[in-house]
């Protein structure tokens, strides 16, 4: 083994020479950085080098707002009028103009838009969304915040080819909040990302939308990131010997350094870092070099707070979401700057990284409805639960310079499930940032969680990430924070990893399995514990599967399935919070026992609902739950649900 492993030698560089840059220069490459300067009152011209060609182009081009993408068809239950939507995307190439003065930039996005189109789910009513991969590469699609079933979770080997799609069914079940989809293929989510596969997921409800909160026009989503161009306008994907890709260009919705008009009255903000690799500390300024104006903070990853949280700054990293509520009626006239702060951890600081977009004011109001003050009371948070179970996970890299968790990586097959938390359980996680720094924000698919501590590096929690509940937390150089969670509500094989994507894909990504299954026995009643169960896996493309009796047909087979308990999810949370106060212990899932979720079945679904433990293909015609609006009784689909013994399956994670 070398004494100085080469890979923490330009590590190591790479962090003294940051460091010394903050003061005095650059690294290699990264010229020196001026302050921003600006030509008239308003308009910066950076008095700085940069990696990517330099943009003059500030604020002179609009902030694109991502359209809504609206449902193909409709299935509905006969019997008990659940309703699932059906949507379809597809992944394809797409040129987008960035540079004014170069060739258009080559992407891979969702519909061929970046980023690409936005989902507003109401909660309550099902969708199953088909991703169909027109691209060049392979293709995994992660809805970041909501609790899916393992498979259409986004798990990475689960993968469709060029030329292959995936049917992904959604619950939509929990609370409103701000989600976000991005491609999760294993070993490529950085580049996919980066190359333009991300868009926003939003659920509402009729409690948020009753608290009078901008709405509309004035709820606006800002997906931020930071890319790097060569000098012919293509997008150069370069992660500085795996550290990070920090990117010097930012890009609001996809547009660098955008603008938006807005009027003199409050706004909502949707706030995404969805950056590879770059934190943010942002905060509004009037002109370029104003005070930092005070704002209210609302929500973050897991939906809205208790109650807002006032603040002039929100540090973010990579997978964090923020809702704002920020009031323009001060500014007539005015210009404010999304402003953004340098020297955050490892960030490299290039010339105008410290600018996000800018914000025109108007004169007038042409709508004043949802203007008022923002509630005191949002929603009721449960205070954060109380456990003896303390788990510790250590984020570091190796000596040949992979990124791990507790020295296991995605690629270590046998090993990669690092624990089993009983379903209902509640955990603590200590997360340490181990040996080689760099920041980890840790992602934890499946549940919300609560920040409870951090020591070491900043030394506290901030006043909005202990607001509410997260699904990321930002675990800077030499900080340990711990979360708590409850393992629920779903048994199955979930991942959890480090959110700077270049580190996720040189291996910080692991599973976590939440069941006790006995020796990897299981039933056809378990069949949504293995993300890579085989009916749910992607399929070639066929025109046939496109047709409007195919599809129907493919979504009374997953209503019949019972992913979701036939839209009854508080018996399950029910039953485990039951579990939770009294000790007893909710049936496990074997392969002689049936899980809590067929327990509750019995007790809570429609007579006539075929359980997830009955084989159903589409030809079945006789049972209500295979029954529609819209007759569904032939199709040329080959597909079938098919009740797989233990002895016909192999362990696959």
């Amino acid at each position: 083994m070398l004494l100085f492993p080469t890979w923490k030698a330009g590590f190591l560089s790479t962090l003294l020479a940051i460091s010394y840059a903050q003061i005095h220069s650059r690294p290699k490459g990264i010229q020196t950085l001026g302050s921003t300067v600006s030509r008239g009152e308003s308009i910066p011209r950076p008095a700085g080098k940069w990696v990517s060609p330099e943009y003059r182009w500030f604020f002179e081009y609009p902030l694109p707002i991502p359209s809504t993408k609206s449902p193909k068809l409709t299935y509905t239950n006969d019997k008990t009028h659940a309703i699932i939507d059906y949507y379809e995307v597809e992944v394809k190439p797409v040129k987008q103009q960035i540079f004014p003065n170069l060739s258009p930039t080559e992407l891979v996005a969702y519909d061929g838009v970046s980023p690409g189109p936005m989902f507003v789910m109401h909660k309550g009513r099902e969708a199953v969304v088909r991703f169909s991969n027109n691209g060049p590469t392979n293709m995994s699609v992660h809805v970041h915040g909501q609790y899916n079933r393992a498979p259409f979770d986004g798990w990475a080997a689960d993968y469709a080819y060029p030329g292959q799609y995936k049917d992904y069914y959604y619950p939509n079940a929990q609370n409103a909040r701000t989600v976000w989809y991005h491609d999760h293929t294993e070993y490529a989510t950085g580049e996919h990302t980066y190359r333009g596969q991300d868009g926003f997921y939003i659920i509402t409800d009729s409690e948020e939308q009753s608290l009078g909160l901008p709405s509309g026009k004035y709820d606006v989503p800002l997906a931020i990131s930071a890319k790097v161009y060569n000098l012919d306008g293509s997008l150069k994907f370069d992660t500085n010997n795996n550290s990070g890709l920090w990117g010097d260009i930012i890009h609001v919705n996809g547009q660098p350094w955008p603008y938006l008009n807005v009027e003199p009255r409050k706004y909502r903000f949707r706030l995404l870092d969805a950056s590879v690799s770059r934190t943010y500390d942002l905060s509004f300024v009037e002109g370029l070099n104003g005070s930092a104006i005070p704002f209210n903070a609302i929500a973050s990853d897991s939906g809205l707070f208790s109650q807002p949280v006032n603040t002039d700054n929100i540090a973010m990293s990579m997978g964090e979401r923020y809702e704002i509520v920020f009031d323009f009626s001060g500014h007539a006239g005015k210009k404010i700057i999304l402003k953004n702060s340098h020297g955050l951890g490892e960030n490299v600081d290039y010339a105008a990284t410290d600018m996000v977009m800018q914000f025109n004011v108007g004169s007038s109001v042409s709508d004043s409805s949802n203007n008022g003050d923002v509630p005191s009371s949002l929603r009721y948070i449960p205070p954060a639960p109380k456990s003896d179970v303390v788990k510790d996970f250590t984020f570091g890299r190796s000596d040949d310079g992979t990124w791990l968790i507790n020295g296991v990586g995605f690629s270590d097959v046998e090993h990669r499930i690092l624990t089993r938390p009983p379903r209902g359980d509640d955990e603590i996680w200590t997360l340490h940032n181990g040996n080689g720094g760099g920041t980890h924000p840790v992602h934890i698919h499946l549940v919300d969680f609560q920040v409870l501590s951090r020591t070491g590096g900043r030394n506290n929690v901030l006043p909005y990430e202990s607001a509410g509940m997260k699904d990321v937390v930002w675990l800077a150089g030499g900080e340990t924070v711990q979360v708590v969670a409850r393992y629920a509500p779903w048994d199955g094989v979930y991942m959890f990893h480090c959110h700077n994507l270049v580190h996720e894909d040189h291996d910080m990504l692991a599973a976590f399995n939440v069941t006790q299954l006995a020796k990897w026995g299981y039933d056809n009643s378990t069949i949504f514990i293995d993300p890579m169960q085989p009916e749910f896996r992607p399929k070639n493309i066929n025109a046939a599967d496109y047709t409007q009796d195919a599809i129907l047909k493919k979504l009374a087979w997953f209503y019949s399935s019972d992913a979701y308990h036939i839209g009854n999810l508080g018996a399950v949370s029910s039953a485990l919070d039951a579990y939770s106060t009294s000790g007893v212990r909710a049936p496990t899932t074997s392969s002689n026992s049936r899980s809590l979720e067929t327990s509750v079945l019995a007790s809570s679904s429609s007579p006539g609902i075929v359980s997830s433990s009955s084989a159903i293909s589409p030809t079945t015609t006789t049972s209500a739950a295979s029954k529609s609006t819209i007759a569904t009784t032939s199709t040329s689909s080959t597909w079938s649900h098919r009740g797989l013994t233990a002895s016909t399956r192999t362990k696959r994670w």
